[in-house]
């Protein structure tokens, strides 16, 4: 019995190595084999396209399955390259959708746009892409068996559209600490605002208010990627709007803001710029007109401008109901929220006043502030 028991224990050592070894024999033997995409389905070869990055729409690629020899799972990407490249240098390597199991790729027009820039292809201009699809398993990648290309015409625009833009230089109410650099308010897919005072100096448009961002300049109507703009002639506030997608700029100088009173027909107090986008006037008098069914409190605000080519203008903001009760303390704050209205009739969308407001000294704040929805603020002293 005991020499029994003593083989078995000699035995085991031999017997456990021929498991390991066996296990480590299978894990080499992992089959990576497959067939690539043998075709390629959308969009057809040389298909043209107009991109409008500043949309929701999207381009869908496709292509034929591959085939792994034990029956698993393949993985996708999409390959770019430019026109007449062989992809060992691509532009762009995207995985599939899905994760990059699905033998699909859904690419917004904004990416592609990107795309095509580092292609080269210019704004305005129309260039070719040209495309296929990697298939892989493990480290085994195999390239489709056919390329396309599509045809892209490019708008008016960058390639990258920053997600923010920040305003900074020795001009602004911030000056040139890129981390004091202002945010400016996005109004639009692609396009910013700022109401702001510059001095006499340089300013320009940053990307992050970190780091080495990308900077943006204004040249006339035009907006440019680098350099700087300068601002002469004196402190003045401007309304600052930059079209990403147009390259578009436009600088319009604000100057004069009036506390608009309907039942007289004119300005009652003009409110004065401070800072960050901010008009007010502080403890003035407001009186309601006596009219034969009562006193009418109704205003809005009327706000002088002047475009670059010094032609002068007029613009207003209201309410967004044409009609409205006078506030009270459970009236909600979008009550107060500053509208741009073209309608610039004696009486309609217009403001009133609350009750307490009349024959009371007061403060109005109006705010054009970047980081706020635009409204106003009437304060009884």
């Amino acid at each position: 019995m005991k020499t029994f028991f003593a083989n078995i224990l000699l035995a085991l050592p031999v017997s456990l190595g021929l498991i390991l070894t066996g296990c480590g024999k299978d894990d080499h033997a992992l089959n990576t084999n497959l067939q690539a995409v043998s075709r390629l389905n959308a969009p057809v070869d040389d298909k043209y396209i107009k991109l409008q990055p500043a949309t929701s729409a999207t381009v869908s690629f496709e292509w034929d399955q591959a085939r792994a020899e034990d029956g698993s799972l393949v993985l996708y990407e999409l390959v770019i390259d430019k026109d007449g490249g062989d992809f060992s240098n691509p532009i762009a390597k995207i995985t599939s959708d899905g994760g990059g199991v699905q033998n699909k790729l859904t690419l917004s027009h904004k990416d592609l746009n990107s795309i095509a820039g580092k292609a080269g292809i210019a704004a305005l201009a129309t260039g070719k892409l040209k495309w296929t699809v990697n298939a892989s398993k493990g480290y085994n990648i195999q390239p489709a068996k056919e390329s396309r290309t599509i045809e892209v015409e490019r708008p008016n625009g960058f390639a990258e559209i920053p997600v923010d833009v920040f305003l900074t230089g020795d001009a602004t109410e911030a000056g040139a600490d890129l981390a004091k650099a202002v945010k400016l308010k996005s109004t639009a897919p692609g396009v910013f605002e700022i109401y702001t005072s510059l001095k006499d100096g340089k300013y320009k448009f940053v990307d992050r208010n970190t780091g080495t961002p990308t900077t943006y300049s204004i040249d006339a109507t035009t907006l440019k990627e680098g350099g700087e703009s300068t601002q002469s002639g004196g402190t003045k506030v401007y309304r600052l709007r930059l079209d990403f997608n147009n390259t578009a700029a436009t600088i319009t100088e604000i100057t004069a803001v009036g506390l608009w009173f309907a039942p007289e027909n004119s300005i009652m107090y003009d409110l004065n710029y401070t800072t960050n986008g901010t008009w007010t006037f502080e403890n003035k008098l407001i009186n309601f007109h006596q009219e034969s069914w009562g006193r009418d409190e109704r205003y809005k605000f009327r706000v002088s401008v002047k475009a670059a080519d010094g032609t002068a203008g007029t613009e207003w903001y209201g309410s967004s109901n044409a009609d409205n009760n006078r506030p009270t303390a459970a009236t909600p704050l979008s009550f107060w929220e500053l509208r741009p209205i073209v309608n610039s009739d004696q009486y309609n969308y217009c403001y009133k006043f609350a009750s307490e407001v009349d024959g009371k000294n007061c403060d109005v704040k109006l705010f054009f502030s970047p980081d706020k929805t635009y409204t106003h603020q009437v304060i009884v002293r």
